[in-house]
């Protein structure tokens, strides 16, 4: 019951943060979403005017007055003519619904819809094959060095692991991306150079013609990814564990004659796997939001260059959906982190009944 209580509590704590962030954006950006409101209010109105059966034998008087009255009845219909918090509230109390308005751009997306919801649809599943599948193999390849190299701390697998770790974190993603495409694009001829052009001559009719296509088109930044990433996870991992196997717990199990293999993976790993599995959930809720950089240097139509691309043509709604999106998703994986700590760690159990 207790566990209960705690979960209730962490779910209505994540709707007011995300409530507060959907707030603020909307005070933020309040003057240029009722800025583009009117520029709307006045194409709309502009078309109506040009309908014959409604200015039909009206003088320049009538006509004026007309447009004046189509004006203040779209201001009406669209809340712009009540008080400042009430309009931002109605915006907030729209963006939680997941009404997130359409887009003044309809070039965002690559079907021509507009509104934001569907054109973050169309994003985001392109960053979750290329960002979520390279960081589940940056974490499975982290773990896989990291506990080698804590197994066999300061010999020369340590020291490889250690120096290839330093060199992968030190290396820009961007500056990283524009040599593997000068090199495998323009001097070797393995990969294309942009991602979206070769999406876009994607043959759908053929399907394995297709797969080996996206698989082309992915390749380059999706290595890129792993080479870039791949470092911090083996550190860290590899003083988590490191750490770990100091504990008393590890010397009473190698005491009691405990084979290896199964203190490693069934003591020290479940021990340590609180830290690791809340960077895990981190690094993979960070990979839906994309990069902006990265995916401009390889034109990889996603989430990155999709806010990149808002952010150049200040499209308020499409920043505002993506802001309330990747902020939903931050604040119910620290939910989903608590659930999964109460799992590894019974400790953690222990101090939820004791503080519920």
């Amino acid at each position: 019951m207790a566990t209960f209580r705690y979960i209730t509590f962490r779910v209505i704590n994540a709707f007011i943060v995300l409530f507060i962030v959907v707030l603020i954006s909307s005070i933020l950006f309040n003057t240029q979403m009722e800025q583009q409101k009117y520029a709307e209010i006045r194409e709309q109105v502009a078309a109506m005017m040009r309908n014959p059966e409604l200015v039909r034998g009206l003088n320049q008087t009538e006509l004026e007055k007309l447009k004046t009255q189509l004006t203040n009845e779209l201001i009406e219909q669209y809340g712009l003519n009540k008080p400042y918090w009430i309009r931002v509230l109605y915006r907030v109390k729209d963006i939680m619904m997941l009404d997130l308005g359409h887009t003044l751009n309809p070039g965002l997306s690559q079907t021509g819809k507009t509104e934001v919801s569907a054109i973050i649809m169309e994003a985001l599943p392109r960053t979750i094959i290329l960002f979520t599948t390279g960081q589940i193999i940056i974490i499975i390849l982290g773990l896989f060095l990291g506990l080698k190299a804590a197994q066999k701390a300061e010999s020369l697998t340590d020291r490889i692991v250690g120096f290839a770790s330093m060199v992968s974190y030190s290396l820009p993603m961007w500056w990283l991306g524009m040599i593997m495409i000068f090199i495998f694009s323009y001097k070797l001829h393995w990969f294309p150079s942009s991602s979206l052009s070769a999406l876009a001559r994607v043959n759908l009719s053929n399907p394995i013609a297709a797969l080996k296509a996206y698989a082309t088109a992915i390749a380059l930044p999706l290595i890129t990814l792993v080479l870039v990433g791949f470092g911090s996870w083996a550190y860290l991992t590899r003083n988590i564990v490191l750490s770990t196997l100091q504990e008393d717990f590890v010397m009473a199990a190698r005491a009691k004659g405990i084979p290896e293999r199964k203190v490693i993976y069934g003591h020290v790993l479940r021990a340590a796997s609180p830290p690791i599995v809340t960077m895990s959930i981190i690094a993979l809720l960070n990979s839906l939001g994309g990069a902006m950089i990265s995916e401009a240097v390889f034109t990889w139509p996603g989430m990155g260059r999709l806010y990149y691309v808002a952010l150049l043509q200040g499209d308020v709604p499409v920043l505002l959906g993506l802001t309330f999106v990747t902020t939903f998703l931050y604040v119910f994986s620290m939910v989903l982190v608590d659930l999964i700590y109460g799992l590894l760690d019974p400790r953690v159990r222990v101090g939820v009944s004791r503080s519920v």
